[in-house]
This record gives C-alpha cells, structure tokens and sequence, in this order.
C-alpha cells in the first residue's frame, strides 16, 4: 500500500533532512511505497518582531538587527530563494531515490498545508523547521498550528538534524 507524506519546509531539504523522512518512511521500499508531496512557503511576508526575538534568543544579534533594519524582504527575491529551495530538494529527492514533487505554495506555509490535505490524501505530515526558540516554546509554530488542524500525525523535525521538535 502507498502512503503519502506532506513536508513542509522553510529550507531546501538537505541530506540529513532525507535520511529522517526515509526512517520515518520505514521498512518499505521508500521509491516504491511512499510518495513525498514538499510544499515551499515564498516567505514574502514577515513577523519582523517576532524574526528579531527569534534571532536574539538564538544569540544571533548581529543578524537580528541587520535583519530589522533591512524590514520585509523584497516579494522578488523571496520567490527567486524559494525557487533556488526547490531547485535544491528537486535535486535531493532525485538523487535520494525519493519520489514525489516539491511544490512553492503562498507566504502561510500552515494554511497551504492544510488545504493539501484537505484536497488530497494524506497519511501524516512532516515540518521541517530550523529551530525557534519563541515560537517551540509557546506552541506557536508550524507543527504546533498544524496539529491543531489537521486530522492526521504532525511530526516537527529540525532542518539537518535528527531532533524533534515538541508538537
């Protein structure tokens, strides 16, 4: 039986990404039973206080407030990373064996997940996010604002790490 899992993610999928969604694909033969739909978030818009708080906790603060100063990104170079990201899974899926399609969906990458699975058939759910301090603790994140959804598992993982996050 083919089972589909949905992966939203804000980065391209990297290799470690790749090993935890064939782990948690199984046993099964992945290229054969498991069908990955990625969705891509454009990221045109920004909380900029909470993107500030975010990179101060994670002791960032130069970037914090370079990242302030500069204010929303520019909607063209927003789209033009987010195709460069699915360029890159594209690449990664292929070259992993994986199948499936990489999709750049609207600024609310939950909202788009939760259509998907709306208008298609899905088993679980994958987030993969890099950390976010605010965000992880007060359950305000994607996998968190998913959960609460969606009818299906939500399981966050963090961007080229085996951790998991708490949803």
């Amino acid at each position: 039986m083919t089972e589909t899992i949905v992966v939203l993610t804000e980065e391209p999928l990297n290799e470690s990404d790749l090993q935890n969604l064939g782990w948690l694909a199984g046993e099964q033969t992945v290229a054969e039973q498991t069908t990955f739909r990625v969705l891509i978030p454009e990221d045109t818009k920004r909380n900029l206080l909470l993107d500030f708080l975010e990179r101060l906790s994670m002791l960032e603060v130069g970037t914090a407030f370079r990242e302030l100063a500069q204010g929303q990104p520019d909607p063209d170079e927003a789209r033009l990373e987010a195709a460069e990201a699915k360029r890159l899974s594209v690449k990664m899926l292929e070259e992993g064996g994986f199948k499936g399609t990489v999709d750049i969906v609207e600024d609310d990458g939950v909202s788009a997940l939760v259509a998907y699975v709306g208008a298609h058939s899905a088993d679980r759910a994958v987030v993969i996010t890099r950390p976010h301090a605010i965000s992880d603790t007060f359950h305000t994140d994607w996998a968190n604002r998913a959960q609460e959804k969606l009818g299906i598992p939500v399981l966050h993982l963090y961007s080229g790490s085996g951790y998991i996050g708490d949803s």
